[in-house]
């Protein structure tokens, strides 16, 4: 089974399995709602569309981040409606260099769901090997979705607090770009900077100039270091706890498997006064 990348042709490959389901998950924080009209436009076979705030997070509360995690039971309901069970592969993809399909193959991961893989390259790679798109929807089948022990971590704010100020052998991961961890720029959030002692990250780095995943060795060579033996002390963040997902993933397909998210990450965190921050 894929549990962290899949290609093109092997997804084509298997198009027809009944045990199989492509969820895309395109999504453009500028217009929430454009995401759902190019997957109406044309989507890959048997594909179902997943919402990143509609069905892959929560109401936002004046505590929390922009993207809070869904609710257990309703993301379980909605994937039992895909046509997710237990032994079904999942495929998740997008048009945003995989930070919305990582997204959905974390959430997965933490209630239990191992078989599930990111499109490698996206959207773009499937039209360039030229394989199809359709527009019909499809209706497949419910399932019935099992939880089970979770195969991905997260932390919370108290606990991030915790390693901040005294466990040394914990390593923050900011994913966001240079600018907005240095603080220089902040065109979302209503506070610049980053979480003390939290290295940068960009995830866009993990990508060729394909949008592709770099190779498992060159992640590692990225990743290693912070590891330090330890993928499980390492905990991963972003703006919103949507793009430090595609550090966690890199962080497996390079064979550094453990390392934890930040649900609420930067947005979430800047809601307590009270918690440090820092710049440049």
């Amino acid at each position: 089974m894929f549990q962290t990348l899949i290609e093109p042709q092997q997804l084509f490959e298997h198009l027809d399995d009944p045990d199989w389901r492509v969820i895309d998950c395109r999504f453009d924080l500028a217009d929430p709602e454009a995401g759902q009209r190019a997957f109406l436009e044309g989507h890959i076979p048997g594909a179902v569309y997943a919402h990143l705030e509609r069905d892959l997070s929560g109401p936002v509360q004046e505590n929390t981040g922009r993207h809070p995690l869904p609710d257990a039971g309703a993301l379980i309901a909605k994937l039992s409606g895909w046509g997710v069970g237990p032994a079904t592969q999942v495929i998740a993809c997008d048009d945003a260099n995989g930070t919305m399909a990582a997204r959905l193959w974390w959430l997965l991961g933490w209630l239990g769901h191992e078989n599930v893989a990111v499109l490698n390259g996206g959207l773009a790679a499937w039209r360039e090997a030229g394989l199809p798109l359709v527009s019909e929807a499809s209706a497949p089948a419910a399932a019935r979705f099992e939880r089970r022990s979770p195969v991905r971590q997260m932390v919370s704010a108290d606990e991030v607090l915790d390693a901040v100020e005294g466990r040394a052998d914990w390593r923050l991961v900011d994913a966001r770009a240079p600018a907005r961890y240095l603080g220089k720029v902040e065109p979302i959030d209503a506070a610049a900077g980053h979480i003390p002692a939290a290295l940068n990250r960009p995830f866009m780095e993990n990508l060729d100039a394909a949008s592709r995943f770099l190779p498992a060795g060159e992640l590692r060579a990225r990743f290693q270091g912070i590891a330090a033996g330890r993928a499980d002390r390492v905990v991963h963040y972003c703006g919103s706890g949507v793009t430090a997902c595609h550090n966690l993933l890199a962080m497996e397909i390079a064979g550094l498997p453990g390392s934890r998210l930040y649900p609420g990450s930067w947005s979430e965190w800047i809601t307590d006064p009270d918690r440090p921050r820092s710049q440049g």
